[in-house]
């Protein structure tokens, strides 16, 4: 299932975050593998200076095994369905880990690239590893 997150980088943890995007450290031990970096790479902020990204995540209840990962730097403040439960060939019984080869994350993403100014140029990164 896809989710919409929407969160705020904790006080003080902008550095330490930038620093376990940059040495890949994000994440480390989670079944979620690289998923961390690539969302960190995907990300948006907003003008209030939030940041929304896409998440895949086969959990109940949602991020179940995300969330200690982005808690340690992130104030979440919304994971939302990213689309109809009934429209997701996992969710619906259909195809079991559909998610892992479907399109929606991608024009998702797109969607979303639409939307205030890249997360990791806001963190600092140039612009060649934000794009």
């Amino acid at each position: 299932m896809r989710y919409l997150v929407k969160a705020r980088v904790k006080s003080g943890c902008a550095g330490t975050l930038a620093k376990a995007i940059a040495d890949g450290t994000l994440g480390r031990g989670s079944i979620a593998g690289d998923e961390y970096q690539h969302n960190m790479e995907m990300a948006r902020v907003d003008a209030k200076g939030e940041a929304h990204w896409v998440e895949t995540c086969f959990c109940d209840p949602p991020l179940a095994e995300e969330r200690p990962y982005w808690e340690e730097y992130f104030d979440l403040l919304s994971v939302k369905d990213a689309h109809s439960r009934r429209n997701c060939r996992h969710e619906n019984g259909t195809e079991p880990w559909a998610c892992c080869d479907c399109d929606c994350t991608k024009r998702l993403e797109e969607k979303l690239a639409g939307i205030g100014k890249s997360f990791l140029s806001e963190l600092g990164f140039s612009s060649t590893a934000s794009s």
